[in-house]
């Protein structure tokens, strides 16, 4: 799908129990533990949205978690995933949460 050296970007947004329970900073923890760059922040509907920049193994690893795993009090109903793309170069400088 993606060649080995390429990055890739995706959105995100996880629905469920994803507010008050930590949520963001541990994705953000994940993200740096996997080496990505982005962001993520809490939205008025309750969902947590968010930028993934990476190479794809990890990306996958990270869609993985926020599908799958989140924060011990999260209950996550589901996750979308739009917009993957491959990009050249990372266009942002860590992973942080946006408010």
């Amino acid at each position: 799908m993606f060649s080995e050296n390429k990055l890739i970007s995706v959105d995100f947004e996880v629905f469920g129990i994803v507010q008050g329970v930590s949520f963001r900073k541990y994705t953000v923890k994940k993200g740096k533990e996997l080496e990505l760059k982005g962001w993520c922040m809490n939205t008025d509907r309750g969902t947590v949205l968010g930028q993934l920049e990476g190479e794809p193994m990890k990306v996958e690893q990270m869609k993985l978690w926020l599908k799958c795993t989140g924060t011990p009090k999260s209950r996550i109903d589901k996750a979308e995933f739009r917009n993957e793309r491959s990009i050249d170069s990372f266009s942002l400088n860590e992973f942080k949460v946006r408010r």
